[in-house]
């Protein structure tokens, strides 16, 4: 497998503004000069996959041929067990085509109707392709408990619903940095990392 090293260009195949700072965070420590597809003025493949890894993938694949560049995408969503895992892989289309995930919030909110199971567990796939075709794939998972009324304004999607597992607060309340320690995107980062970064 190939591994990505200290001042190689990559990029992230992400046009969300959130997803592209908390993972650019996470990469900051390993001396990699991180593009965002967004910026690149890339356009957005469209999600045709059945599973967080499929989509994850493509999206990759898509900057990756591009660009000529490494590339990876993270595909996230919320899986709700009670709703048989929806919203899951159309976690974004919750929230509908101005992307407001109040109404994203709202509709899991109304469908879990009285339901006694409020678990939510927030999945993270992150996948690498490089320009000669070879893949990786790493994914975290961490449950929570979803909570009405909302509660905090920080971090984006279901942030203000989702209180991790053993905690008191929702990731809308919770600081940016203890979050991203334990968010399920950095359980897959942590993946990624001892594969294939070096810090620098």
């Amino acid at each position: 497998m190939h591994s990505l090293k200290a001042g190689e260009k990559l990029v992230l195949a992400t046009h969300n503004a959130g997803k592209y700072r908390e993972n650019a965070e996470l990469l900051a420590p390993y001396g990699l000069e991180v593009l965002s597809a967004g910026d690149l003025g890339l356009p957005e493949p469209e999600e045709t996959g059945d599973s967080f890894v499929a989509n994850a993938v493509l999206k990759a694949k898509a900057a990756c041929e591009a660009t000529g560049l490494p590339a990876i995408a993270d595909d996230s969503g919320l899986d709700v067990p009670a709703l048989d895992g929806q919203p899951g892989i159309y976690t974004a289309r919750w929230a509908g085509p101005g992307r407001d995930f109040m109404v994203a919030m709202e509709r899991v909110h109304r469908e879990l109707g009285d339901s006694p199971d409020r678990r939510g567990i927030f999945v993270c796939n992150l996948s690498v392709v490089w320009p000669d075709g070879q893949t990786a794939s790493f994914e975290g998972r961490l449950e929570g408990t979803l909570v009405w009324p909302v509660r905090g304004d920080r971090g984006f999607g279901f942030d203000p619903m989702f209180q991790p597992k053993g905690f008191d607060i929702t990731f809308g309340e919770m600081d940016p940095a203890k979050k991203h320690a334990m968010s399920h995107r950095a359980l897959a980062f942590a993946q990624l990392s001892e594969a294939l970064l070096e810090p620098a």
